[in-house]
């Protein structure tokens, strides 16, 4: 099962299946809907096909079904992968499948377009991608105002249309106001009260507001490192809206020199940076920043298990300086490598061993400790 992206499953789905026998289901479209009202003899009629059911949530009722034919073909020694289910994610819906497809299915979630998707990593077109993001008909747009355009109408549909389709009943405007405030605090520590005051509603619905931007997977929520290194640590995490040409559709910025003269300029980076090196972590590697008290601080901590940790700090600057925080916080944690991470092309290494590289460069270096 895929989500959130809503832009690229068909494309993704064709690609899974070309060279298959197989067929593609929309259940937005009344006739694809109508066919699936008894699954068990439309599904029949397609047994040696792979089934592809695509926007599920507008039919959650059908894991149920779809649990007792995937026992039916085991059974027949069928085997496995013969659905490919879409759809937009959300906790009751996944809670919903993995209750009735326990043990028969598998999660991945379908992100946006990364630095090694595109025709050159570094320069122009990365810049585009930070400045655009992944939705693919938002980076392959023809000019930055049609991207523009096309982001601003995905937020109206997505609030408007797919949020309540989902089950919450909040109204569109202040969800974007929401939205737009969390762009503006990108990457700092919430200040619930302020942002309850502002929206005029209490501390615990921004908290039950939150909880389901990051349930459907729009907000990242970076927790704190926690270990024992006998310092005052920060222990509130950090949010970040995943998604960059969001950001910058939320706060008006609709091009890349835009973009440079804003004040969301470095924690723009930042949240590109994180969220491109997450997406590429195997489950097994564990990201937080670090912070205390007394103002050592890292962007980003990359845990590789067995006290290894990498300490990246990220700068939009292509002349990055480096501030003592960050290496008291790389002495705290006796951080086995330093990088930051900055908007320039070159790769070099600074008298205290710290590499300064591009993202692409980062993400080579980080495939080739993982595997």
């Amino acid at each position: 099962m895929l989500g959130p992206r809503q832009v690229g499953k068909t494309t993704l789905a064709h690609e899974i299946a070309r060279g298959k026998a197989s067929i593609y289901t929309d259940l937005e479209k009344p006739e694809d809907f109508q066919r699936l009202k008894d699954p068990a003899h439309y599904l029949g009629l397609h047994a040696d096909k792979l089934v592809i059911l695509d926007e599920i949530q507008r039919y959650p009722d059908l894991f149920m079904s779809l649990r007792g034919i995937i026992d039916a073909r085991r059974l027949e020694g069928r085997g496995n992968g013969r659905f490919l289910i879409l759809g937009s994610a959300s906790n009751e819906l996944l809670k919903q499948s993995s209750e009735s497809l326990a043990g028969r299915i598998h999660y991945s979630e379908l992100g946006g377009l990364t630095p090694f998707e595109i025709e050159k990593p570094n320069g122009e077109p990365l810049q585009r991608l930070w400045t655009r993001d992944g939705f693919p008909n938002s980076y392959a747009a023809v000019n930055d105002q049609a991207s523009f355009s096309w982001r601003h109408d995905f937020i109206r549909t997505y609030l408007e249309r797919d949020i309540p389709q989902l089950g919450p009943r909040i109204p569109a405007t202040t969800l974007l106001r929401f939205w737009t405030m969390l762009a503006h605090t990108q990457g700092e520590l919430l200040n619930a009260s302020k942002l309850a005051g502002s929206l005029g509603v209490a501390s615990i619905t921004i908290s039950r507001y939150l909880d389901l931007l990051v349930d459907l997977l729009l907000i990242r929520r970076l927790q704190p490192w926690y270990g024992n290194v006998k310092k005052r640590l920060v222990r509130s995490p950090r949010f970040y809206v995943r998604d960059s040409g969001i950001v910058h559709a939320l706060l008006q910025i609709p091009d890349y020199e835009t973009l440079l003269g804003h004040p969301i300029l470095g924690k723009s980076w930042e949240g590109f940076v994180i969220e491109t090196v997450i997406n590429d972590l195997p489950w097994s590697v564990n990201p937080f920043f670090y912070r205390t008290s007394a103002g050592a601080e890292i962007d980003l901590v990359i845990e590789f298990g067995l006290g290894e940790y990498w300490a990246v700090e990220i700068k939009a600057s292509r002349t990055p300086n480096l501030e003592r925080g960050f290496h008291m916080a790389c002495e705290d944690l006796r951080a086995r490598h330093k990088f930051v991470v900055y908007a320039g092309e070159e790769k070099f290494l600074t008298s205290d061993k710290t590499t300064i590289l591009s993202l692409a460069h980062f993400i080579q270096e980080l495939r080739k400790r993982t595997g």
